[in-house]
C-alpha cells in the first residue's frame, strides 16, 4: 500500500526490530528505555515550524498557511509558519538544514532549490544531503502573455514578431535566476528567438510593465494577470505545462505549439533536515498528502493560482533531481550567473 493512500492511523509506529534491539540491550536504564521512539510515535507533541523561504503575503507564504491549518486539525498541534526571506531562498533552506532533525523544523520548498547549486556554486553554505524530500505539494504553471493591443495570438506569432525588431524581444521576468527567468531563456533557445529576459521585482510589476509597453512578453504566474485578462488588456498565448491547466483551460500548452521542451513551473513542497526520524517523515508526508487530496484545499490553491500535485517523497526526490539536470543544462547553456 503506498503511503499516499494509508491513512494516518496506519503509519508505522516504531523504527525497525534494530531500535528495540538495541533498547533491550540497554535495560539496564530503564528510565530512559524506549522514551525516544515513544516521543516520534507521538509526533507532534509541540507545536511545528514551518519555514517559508520567501517574504509573507507571496504564493508560498499564503499556500504554506493553508497546509498549515489543515496539518494542526489532523495532527492536533500548530504548524506555525516562520517566513526567512532573502538570497534566492538560501536563507530559510540553511536555517531548516542546520535545524535539529526532531520533526520540529521543516522547510515549505521552492523550485529555487534545484537551481541553486548551478547559479550560486561555492557561495552556498548547506549542502543538498542535509535536507529530506518529504511530500511534493503543488505546482504554479507558467504562462506565456502578451499585450492584447498586440496582433501577437500565438507562440508562432510570437516568434515571428521577434524577428521584426532589432536585437529581438524583451521578455518580463519576476526576478534573476528565478523559474520564470529560466523558462524564458529555455523559450528563446528552443524557439530559435532573439531576446533578453527583463527582471522585476514581482509578477505584478513584471505585468505593469508589460501593460505598458515597456517589454514584450512575460512567462510567469498568472494570479496577478488575471484581472487584466478578463479586462481585455492582455491576452493568453499558452501554459509552459505537459497539459492544459485548471487556471486558464482555454490556453493551449506551448507543446501543443510546436515547442515539445518548453515545459516549466514553479513548485512547493516540504523537506526535512536529513537526520528526522522516518516515522517523523512517513506521519508527515501522510498528512500531506492528505491535505492536498482536500477539494477545499485544492480550491484555495487554484484560487492563488497553484495546482495540488501531491507526491511522496521518494517521487518528490526524483523530481528534484530531474528538474536539477534540467535546469543545471539551461543555465550553462544561457551563462547565467548570479552575484
Amino acid at each position: 500500500m503506498s503511503l499516499r493512500n494509508q491513512s494516518l492511523k496506519s503509519l508505522p509506529p516504531t523504527r525497525p526490530q534494530r531500535r528495540t534491539v538495541l533498547a533491550s540491550l540497554a535495560a539496564g536504564l530503564a528510565s530512559g528505555t524506549g522514551l525516544l521512539t515513544h516521543a516520534q510515535a507521538d509526533w507532534p507533541t509541540r507545536p511545528v515550524k514551518m519555514i517559508s523561504p520567501y517574504a509573507a503575503g507571496g504564493a508560498s507564504d499564503l499556500s504554506a498557511r493553508v497546509l498549515g491549518e489543515y496539518l494542526a486539525k489532523v495532527l492536533g498541534q500548530q504548524f506555525v509558519v516562520e517566513n526567512k526571506p532573502g538570497a534566492g531562498t538560501r536563507v530559510g533552506t540553511e536555517f531548516v538544514a542546520r535545524a535539529p532533525a526532531d520533526g520540529y523544523t521543516v522547510l515549505y520548498v521552492a523550485a529555487p532549490y534545484a537551481t541553486a547549486e548551478a547559479l550560486y556554486g561555492q557561495g552556498l553554505s548547506y549542502q543538498r544531503e542535509q535536507l529530506r524530500p518529504v511530500a511534493m505539494a503543488m505546482h504554479a504553471p507558467l504562462f506565456l502573455i502578451v499585450n492584447a493591443q498586440t496582433p501577437i495570438k500565438s507562440v508562432r506569432d510570437l516568434v515571428a514578431f521577434s524577428k521584426t525588431r532589432p536585437g529581438g524581444i524583451n521578455i518580463g521576468t519576476p526576478g534573476a535566476g528565478s523559474q520564470p527567468h529560466l523558462a524564458g531563456e529555455l523559450l528563446l533557445r528552443e524557439a530559435g528567438m532573439e531576446g533578453i529576459n527583463v527582471h522585476m521585482r514581482g509578477d505584478a510589476i513584471a505585468y505593469s510593465e508589460l501593460l505598458g509597453g515597456r517589454v514584450d512578453a512575460t512567462l510567469t504566474a498568472i494570479s496577478s494577470a488575471l484581472p487584466h485578462i478578463a479586462a481585455g488588456k492582455l491576452r493568453v498565448l499558452g501554459v509552459a505545462s505537459e497539459k492544459r491547466s485548471a487556471l486558464y483551460p482555454s490556453a493551449p500548452t506551448i507543446r501543443e505549439q510546436g515547442f515539445p521542451s518548453v515545459v516549466a513551473s514553479g513548485w512547493y513542497g516540504f523537506m526535512a533536515p536529513a537526520g528526522t526520524p522516518g516515522e517523523v517523515v512517513a506521519k508527515l508526508q501522510a498528512a500531506v498528502l492528505r491535505a492536498l487530496d482536500d477539494s477545499t484545499i485544492k480550491q484555495k490553491l487554484l484560487d492563488m493560482g497553484l495546482e495540488a500535485s501531491g507526491a511522496p517523497g521518494l517521487e518528490f526526490a526524483k523530481y528534484i533531481d530531474d528538474q536539477t539536470r534540467k535546469w543545471t543544462g539551461v543555465i550553462r547553456n544561457a551563462n547565467i550567473k548570479i552575484d
